[in-house]
């Protein structure tokens, strides 16, 4: 489990803690309310808004109340129901499409030493030439690769997203649909094992020499504040 927590040090000057710029950090978290936003509504339309079982329910709570509706007319208004929590979900998709340009353009806005590719291949650099301190860097190249495969995937949801929600004007691509509405589903998938393992990796580390680790992403960290010997 150690291999998914995420490193407070950073690994070319180990004894300073890693800093994060602003708009990173107001990156992180509104990424996490939209995605979280995003998860909820796949939910409840999965559940309380789901076509067959609330057709039925509202089919029994009219005839309970004395009104006579047919199954197609329950069915038609549980599918508008649907459509409506689709709408919401729909709207944080464009969100997230929106902050995955905003990261991307910060990426060439940032320090050097605060960009993703620029830590990604320090790290790679760090393993492959430094013996001292390798199982750090082995970490810190563990858990930058699992951050790329999110960002990868990411895009990958946003895209098939798009598609999804603009499908009346990509018509001429109809036949692709399922397959893409598929990939979209599996890409939800993995977002769900990255944020477990995500929060159990900050959740380790925070018990052990990564602790304020939550709390840089709040307020940026301090390059000049000393780590926590290991």
């Amino acid at each position: 489990m150690s291999t998914i927590e995420p490193i407070r040090r950073d690994i070319q000057h180990p004894a300073q803690v890693k800093t994060y710029s602003s708009p990173l950090r107001l990156w992180h978290w509104l990424n996490t309310l939209v995605i979280s936003g995003s998860l909820i509504t796949v939910l409840i339309n999965s559940t309380l808004t789901d076509d067959h079982a609330t057709s039925s329910f509202m089919k029994s709570q009219f005839v309970q109340a004395g009104a006579k509706i047919t199954d197609l007319q329950a069915q038609t208004v549980a599918h508008a129901l649907s459509d409506r929590t689709w709408a919401v979900h729909i709207y944080f998709g464009y969100a997230l499409a929106a902050l995955l340009l905003f990261r991307i353009l910060l990426e060439f806005f940032q320090l050097a030493d605060q960009k993703f590719l620029g830590k990604l291949k320090s790290a790679y650099r760090q393993f492959e030439l430094t013996k001292k301190n390798r199982e750090a860097a082995k970490h810190e190249l563990t858990v930058k690769t699992i951050y790329g495969v999110f960002y990868l995937v990411l895009t990958i949801m946003v895209i098939t997203g798009l598609f999804l929600a603009f499908e009346d004007a990509l018509a001429a691509f109809k036949s692709i649909r399922h397959t893409v509405k598929s990939i979209h589903g599996f890409c939800m998938y993995i977002i769900l094992a990255f944020i477990a393992v995500h929060l159990a990796g900050v959740f380790l580390a925070e018990r052990k020499e990564g602790k304020g680790i939550v709390s840089d992403m709040i307020n940026g960290g301090n390059q000049n504040k000393k780590a926590p010997e290991r």
